[in-house]
């Protein structure tokens, strides 16, 4: 079977652009990209056929989100396919627009582009007031571009259920599978309970780590929290925005103090960082899926993570972790852990055998075949 993989870019090593990897390797396939930056994803990318499409025009435009999205959306949009394949697997928004000029294509949903819907009002405040109207005016048209593509796809799978109730409110459409990303669990390892807590992710207002930051500062002034240390650790994008919210996060690490934000942390740093916390914190907002609080319980760690979203299915409150409602709960459990490390070692093992019974990449592939299997039949 001939698979084509598209994908917005790879600029970083997330959790979306892990599943892309994963899924090429395991298909051998060919990967279309708008965007691709060999030095900040994963290195296995280099060992695979990588295509970068769109024309370079678009470098007069600052880069940001108006840039990426007339760049990622023309590319794909107009794109026709000239090479045999079978099955086109689209991944991040507006990859899964290849649809318009090609057939056979499986959307695996990681969500719809949240800048245009469910947080739309929340970034919108992030904006300067006069670039407003000319994206208020950007997104209805994306909307309604983005609705007709949808409409013809084939056959959508979503990373969660989360995901897939986003589908059926923007899309309506109600016949999408829910597959839950995987984890090389085999690669996470239990070591020790360090006194630090660890928050990775992408640095981005959505993410919210100023919510850890928050909860860290409360908890250390807990007799529990001398001596402790919260890492942040995730890449910036170029785009202004983001580049404002990343100077906001250093001035509030700076005042709260033993808070350390690394940007530039590879693959095999950030697993001994997982190896040796107390516990992982996790508190995005309404996060669709997220792949963070799985590479946590592997590692046999706790997750403390926010009572929405993705984590609501995957962690298991007052057995694997918790869920939360606000900083001063995350802060509470910090410290109930700082306090017992006997209880963070249950709870990561309860954690570890979870994943490795659920979330394992031959879990994920038993479906995903049968799934890739029946768009290509048609």
């Amino acid at each position: 079977m001939r698979m084509l993989i598209t994908q917005a870019n790879l600029n970083f090593m997330g959790g979306a652009e892990k599943v892309v990897l994963k899924i090429a390797e395991h298909y051998k396939a060919k990967i279309y990209t708008a965007e691709y930056d060999k030095r900040s994803t994963f290195e296995g990318f280099e060992n695979l056929d990588v295509e970068v499409i769109g024309g370079r025009g678009y470098s007069v435009i600052p880069y940001g989100r108006v840039m990426q999205g007339l760049k990622y959306g023309s590319a794909f949009y107009n794109m026709r396919i000239r090479e045999d394949y079978d099955v086109i697997n689209a991944h991040v928004a507006p990859s899964h627009w290849i649809r318009r000029n090609n057939r056979r294509v499986l959307w695996y949903c990681h969500t719809p582009l949240r800048e245009i819907y469910d947080l739309y009002n929340y970034r919108m405040k992030f904006r300067k007031f006069y670039k407003r109207p000319l994206y208020a005016v950007g997104a209805s048209i994306v909307r309604r571009v983005d609705r007709n593509v949808v409409n013809d796809i084939e056959m959508i799978v979503a990373n969660s259920t989360n995901t897939q109730s986003r589908i059926v409110k923007y899309f309506g459409r109600e016949d999408s599978e829910v597959l839950n990303g995987g984890v090389d669990y085999k690669d996470y390892n239990n070591g020790e309970y360090g006194n630090y807590f660890l928050y990775p992710s992408r640095i981005s207002p959505n993410k919210r780590q100023e919510f850890a930051i928050r909860a860290f500062e409360r908890f250390r002034k807990t007799r529990e929290g001398r001596g402790y240390k919260l890492f942040i650790v995730g890449q910036v994008s170029k785009d202004g925005m983001y580049n404002d919210y990343y100077s906001g996060i250093v001035e509030l690490a700076r005042r709260v103090g033993d808070v350390q934000i690394v940007t530039d942390s590879d693959y095999n740093r950030l697993r001994k960082l997982y190896s040796n916390c107390t516990a992982v914190l996790y508190p995005p907002i309404n996060e669709d899926y997220g792949l963070v609080p799985l590479e946590g319980m592997a590692s046999g760690k706790p997750v403390i993570a926010v009572n929405e979203g993705g984590p609501r299915e995957t962690v298991v409150h007052e057995r694997t972790g918790w869920l939360v409602n606000d900083e001063r709960e995350m802060a509470k459990f910090m410290g109930v852990l700082a306090k017992d490390k006997g209880l963070a070692e249950r709870m990561g093992r309860s954690g570890r055998a979870r994943v490795i019974d659920r979330y394992s990449w031959k879990r994920f592939f038993s479906r995903f075949d049968r799934y890739i299997d029946r768009v290509r039949r048609g």
